[in-house]
């Protein structure tokens, strides 16, 4: 991986970049693609012919094709070698979550394993702890699970009610509670668990499963990944070694929110797996599917269909691998300064885009399922066309990891608080750009290529500063309750982070002589014309529920001027990106 360029988190909004600066698919290496290709087989031989057997449940499946994964080094590709682990960069990690993420439950199981189960104990753990448990995880010999949500407790997790109650001798604590929707329940030897202690210290704790005082509700049915083993996990004067407190007293909240950047990341890897294969699907199905004497894939509505999954999966595919390079590489600064919770650093200085990713990631597979029904019409219905299977599993991704609600809001969050600690110059940027609504626009046209998509992207970031900076000076204080506005405004930011990011992939094709280079172009522009429309749409929404008189006039004026783009034929862009995949039969980039 040649990437060595580290910016700050959330700083692509207030600083142009260039293709030589970030990374993209069509640099893996060798290794990367035989990973791939043994993550691939693993699923064909192993988890798809049994995919009815592992909705049901059947024969203890699902720990078995853990173990299973777990003899590929797969579990632990990420884990330190001092753990059993592989070592593996996080490009790598990555990568192994996405190509194992068209496996439906397995999925779920295998990320809650090596993700949210695993990873508290490894960046968290003392010594003793790590080395009692990783290199058990790493291999599968132990399965991890996460416990963190209750019944009334939910996006709100610093609200839980599980206490936890420290001896009087010191030696051990009493945990009493209720958790809900905990993967991997079924079968997990390891939990990490979060109580408070002294009922306001929130705090995390390993429970092994034979614990006296543990208990376990039954299986859930669920709407989707049927196979992912979700019980209710009972703890009743639960009492395990004082050791067994994982970090701080009262550090929980820490574990949580740092794990949970690393899981926002991972599932759009895994959505975009999903999402790859759905697309697969869909178009063999209209290959072979005749209406009118006709296979439906020459009807142009079934082309856009298909177009617009690549499209969608394209712009997710690009912004993963240019944020999973980012992480890696601030990781490695980070060990170099010896830094012992470097991913852990890392993940949190790019926590803006993981939150984005995680929105982006799972509402682009929830478009390519959908759409893959629509395909199969009255077929993509049947549970005989695993399409519907996809369908139903995809619907969780927008709940788990925060919903996207939630993740829409820190997004913005995120941003106003570094920028009131100096860690990203917003305000700077934002003055400027209402300093230009009072200049004449520049028509100076360039004729480079891609300059026209650059200088719009450009005029998106000064849509979005417009928009946070004037929401922020007029409502202060009382914009964290403008939900409305957040989100209208994080919308902007998720559409200008995509399209940077596909134009600047679509660039580096484009200099490498790349044989779909023409097709990335036609993507970039065609996602950078249709981005138009829903930036100006979400700023005018914005600035209407916030301004008024001249404010408000000069501020639409700003977003018409800032959205504006050239003429695209979109249709045929769209047509020709679909006779590719037609022709392919499979996602091709």
């Amino acid at each position: 991986m040649e990437n060595k360029t580290v910016i700050a988190g959330g700083s692509f909004l207030v600083q142009a970049s260039t293709p030589d600066a970030i990374f993209t698919p069509e640099e893996f290496s060798e290794e990367h693609k035989m990973i791939t290709q043994m993550c691939s087989e693993f699923l064909e031989k192993e988890v798809f012919p049994h995919l009815v057997d592992i909705d049901l449940q059947k024969d203890n499946i699902m720990p078995t094709l853990l173990d299973k994964a777990g003899e590929l080094g797969l579990l632990g590709a990420a884990f330190p070698e001092q753990y059993g682990g592989l070592g593996k960069d996080f490009v790598t990690a990555t990568l192994v979550n996405e190509c194992l993420g068209a496996g439906h439950s397995f999925a779920v199981a295998m990320a809650a394993h090596n993700g949210i189960g695993s990873l508290p104990i490894l960046y968290f753990g003392t010594e003793e702890q790590k080395e009692k448990y990783i290199p058990q995880l790493a291999t599968g010999a132990m399965k991890g699970a996460y416990a963190l949500t209750e019944p009334n407790s939910g996006s709100d997790a610093l609200a839980a009610k599980t206490t936890a109650t420290l001896s009087t001798d010191g030696t051990t604590y009493s945990i009493t509670g209720q958790k809900i929707w905990i993967t991997n329940s079924g079968f997990a030897d390891v939990f990490t668990v979060f109580a408070k202690i002294d009922g306001d210290k929130f705090s995390a704790f390993i429970v092994e499963r034979n614990t006296p005082g543990l208990s376990f509700g039954e299986e859930e049915h669920k709407m989707g990944i049927k196979g992912s083993s979700t019980r209710q996990v009972f703890f009743d004067n639960c009492t395990i070694p004082a050791t067994n407190l994982l970090g701080e007293v009262g550090k929980g909240h820490i574990i949580a929110f740092n794990i949970l950047n690393i899981g926002r990341l991972k599932l759009c890897a895994a959505a975009t797996g999903g999402a790859k294969r759905a697309i697969t699907a869909s178009v063999l199905y209209a290959k072979t599917r005749e209406q009118f004497k006709t296979p439906i894939a020459n009807f142009g509505a079934i082309q856009h269909k298909l177009a617009e999954m690549v499209i969608r999966v394209f712009a997710a595919d690009t912004v993963l691998y240019r944020t999973a390079a980012w992480i890696d590489e601030k990781e490695k600064n980070l060990l170099d300064a010896g830094k012992t919770d470097a991913l852990l650093g890392a993940a949190e200085e790019y926590a803006i885009e993981c939150a984005m990713l995680k929105v982006l990631g799972s509402e682009a597979l929830d478009y390519v399922v959908d759409e893959g029904v629509q395909i199969h019409g009255g077929n993509g219905y049947s549970d005989e066309y695993n399409i519907s299977r996809a369908y139903r599993d995809s619907r969780i991704n927008r709940i788990f990891e925060g919903t996207n609600e939630i993740n829409r809001l820190l997004i913005m969050d995120m941003y106003l608080k570094r920028a009131m600690k100096g860690r990203i110059n917003l305000m700077g940027p934002a003055m400027a750009v209402q300093q230009e609504l009072m200049s004449i626009p520049d028509f100076g046209d360039d004729e480079t290529p891609f300059s026209a998509e650059l200088k719009v992207i450009a005029n998106f970031k000064k849509a979005i500063l417009m928009c946070a900076g004037a929401a922020a000076q007029q409502l202060m204080m009382q914009l964290e309750y403008e939900q409305e506005i957040l989100m209208n405004i994080a919308d902007m930011a998720i559409d200008t982070f995509q399209a940077e990011s596909v134009v600047l992939r679509a660039m580096k094709m484009a200099a490498s002589n790349h044989e779909d280079a023409a097709l990335a172009a036609d993507i970039a522009r065609t996602f950078v014309n249709d981005a138009a429309d829903r930036i100006s749409h979400a700023g005018k929404t914005a600035i209407n529920s916030f301004a008024d008189g001249d404010t408000q006039r000069m501020m639409l004026l700003g977003i018409k001027r800032f959205t504006k783009t050239g003429s695209y034929n979109t249709k045929d862009a769209r047509r020709r990106i679909a006779k590719k995949l037609i022709e392919k039969e499979q996602y091709f980039f």
